[in-house]
């Protein structure tokens, strides 16, 4: 893969010891060109010395947990400071597949739009999804559509890409908690493009997901709220 721009990967990682290094290994299998660097999350575990072992590019040790958007916005903090054109987000689970990446990026680096999303949804893939998460993604899909009348049939997926516009944005101003969904309004309420991508996703290769049926439900919720706000401004 030779690379147009200057990419960096950014894997939010909160007790990932378990898949970490083979997250980083295949990216770093997919161009030696793109940089990686773990933000850990306040892990309790070993994730900072396996991903430093492993041969990330930075490992940005948060004292305590920050949860994903704030993770995220270090990430994004670090991308802007450091000039990079593209900021991809992969997830430290190893349900994203790296190889994907050149995919994810192409409308950026043709200037087509500043932002995507990796969707299991826009063509027929392997994964399989639970019905909880299936209704939580067609409530938020309807509710973008609502707000910003643009389609993403995926909008919880965390495997995105960022253009320096949306970088610099999100260097200032990230959503805290669950942010997926509403920093694609914001991208929509600033003038900036979105667009989804044909990817594929595995199931998480280790550890085991914080989000529960309760949990689901608190979420679609709080979710929904903090988007109808945003819309609101």
């Amino acid at each position: 893969m030779n690379l147009q721009s200057k990419v960096l990967v950014i894997i939010p990682a909160y007790n990932e010891e378990g898949s970490i290094a083979a997250v980083i290994q295949r990216i770093r299998a997919v161009s030696e060109d793109l940089d990686v660097v773990v933000v850990n999350d306040g892990s309790r575990d070993n994730t900072v010395q396996v991903a430093r072992a492993a041969g990330a590019t930075a490992v940005i040790d948060l004292p305590f947990n920050l949860g994903i958007g704030g993770a995220m916005q270090t990430g994004y903090l670090y991308a802007h400071k450091n000039g990079y054109d593209i900021a991809l987000q992969i997830d430290a689970d190893g349900q994203h597949d790296p190889y994907d990446i050149p995919n994810v990026i192409a409308p950026i680096e043709r200037g087509e739009v500043n932002f995507t999303v990796g969707s299991r949804w826009v063509e027929k893939t392997a994964y399989k999804s639970s019905l909880m998460r299936r209704v939580g993604m067609i409530f938020f899909s309807s509710l973008i559509k609502w707000v910003t009348k643009e389609t993403c049939k995926d909008p919880t997926s965390g495997f995105r890409a960022a253009d320096k516009n949306v970088i610099a944005m999100f260097a200032d101003y990230y959503p805290v908690d669950y942010p997926e969904v509403e920093v694609l309004v914001h991208i929509s309420r600033n003038g900036l493009k979105f667009r989804e991508v044909a990817v594929e996703m595995s199931e998480r290769q280790a550890g085991s997901s914080s989000i529960t049926p309760l949990k689901s439900i608190y979420y679609m919720v709080k979710v929904g709220l903090a988007v109808l706000i945003s819309a609101t401004r």
